[in-house]
């Protein structure tokens, strides 16, 4: 995905200012069913693209509590 110029990028309300964060473009979610994702330090940098689904799966998954022995 290249990213457009009218592309608005969120990353959480739990993020801090330490500079360790990924940012997600849900409008580009909703009408594309594919999810970009990308590190907020480096935004000219990769983007994943993610199906909608697997994203969805993967946020319940971190909500549960399924990654904290990672």
């Amino acid at each position: 995905m290249t990213d457009a110029p009218s592309t608005l990028w969120f990353k959480s309300s739990y993020s801090g200012n330490g500079g360790s964060c990924v940012e997600w473009a849900p409008a580009h979610a909703s009408a594309t069913g594919i999810v970009p994702v990308r590190d907020s330090k480096d935004p000219l940098g990769p983007v994943l693209t993610i199906p909608a689904d697997a994203f969805a799966s993967f946020v319940a998954g971190v909500k549960a509590g399924e990654f904290d022995t990672v």
